[in-house]
């Protein structure tokens, strides 16, 4: 797998986070794409392609082999409000919801 925007973290740095703290910087991209939606068709897709990257990352981190499918189906539910939420209903607003606790479990950590 080829990664684009995070080299510094695939040879390492990345599966030193725990799962909180991975979720939490997904999380951030999730966020940045929600402000560019409506205006910057640019930056929401790079912010997008960043948030992927970040999730393909954390789903090769051998250590949550037991968790995949939760965090594989956030990216699905993620892609889902990219292309409009047509079929969960997702919407960004949810995801940083859900991402912010992430962020929060981390930062007491």
């Amino acid at each position: 797998m080829i990664f684009k925007y995070y080299q510094g973290l695939v040879t390492g740095r990345w599966f030193n986070f725990s799962l909180a703290e991975q979720l939490g910087n997904i999380g951030s991209e999730v966020l940045r794409a929600s402000r560019q939606k409506d205006k910057d068709s640019k930056s929401f897709w790079l912010a997008v392609e960043r948030a992927l990257e970040l999730f393909d990352l954390t789903l090769s981190d051998g250590r949550w082999k037991g968790r995949r499918w939760e965090i594989a189906r956030a990216r699905e539910v993620f892609c889902d409000a990219v292309y409009g939420g047509k079929l969960y209903q997702s919407s960004f607003s949810d995801l940083v919801r859900y991402f912010d606790q992430f962020a929060l479990v981390a930062r007491k950590g």
